[in-house]
């Protein structure tokens, strides 16, 4: 500690420009982990929908098969930025992104911003909190979907 202590009086440019780096660094880390676009809970998730939302649900199949929120497209994460390109039409509307937790789709909103789209939010808590707010999914199966998430 004390060499250290001694490095820093001898060389005080050196260690300033040190701590300025690394708080840049550190802004500039912080500034980007929040460019995935701002997040919303479900209920404003619920506004936008009623507003022309776009909803894109980037779990895997299964996932999205178990229950989805109503009127969802289905984008697997891996495949965000080749669908970009279907989705163009929506770049100048809201685009929420979901899954599970939020994380997946907060990475999504990331490459979705990054290819030109200037409205993309996040859900907040993805589909679980949409669950705890006992929000109404959907499930696949038999050839017919059903809104309380039962089969039909």
């Amino acid at each position: 500690m004390d060499r250290l202590l001694e490095y820093a009086a001898r060389h005080p440019l050196l260690v300033g420009g040190t701590v300025v780096l690394a708080l840049a660094l550190a802004a500039y880390e912080f500034s980007r982990s929040r460019s995935g676009g701002q997040a919303v809970g479900p209920p404003e998730a619920v506004r936008l929908l009623n507003q022309g939302a776009l909803l894109v649900d980037v779990r895997s199949q299964a996932e999205f098969d178990s229950g989805h929120i109503l009127d969802a497209r289905h984008v697997p994460q891996d495949q965000v930025a080749q669908a970009a390109e279907t989705l163009k039409r929506f770049k100048d509307k809201v685009v929420i992104m979901c899954c599970e937790s939020g994380t997946r789709s907060s990475a999504a909103a990331r490459v979705l911003q990054a290819q030109g789209f200037t409205n993309v939010v996040n859900l907040r808590g993805g589909v679980q909190a949409w669950r705890a707010e006992n929000l109404p999914l959907v499930k696949e199966g038999g050839g017919k979907s059903r809104r309380d998430g039962t089969r039909a």
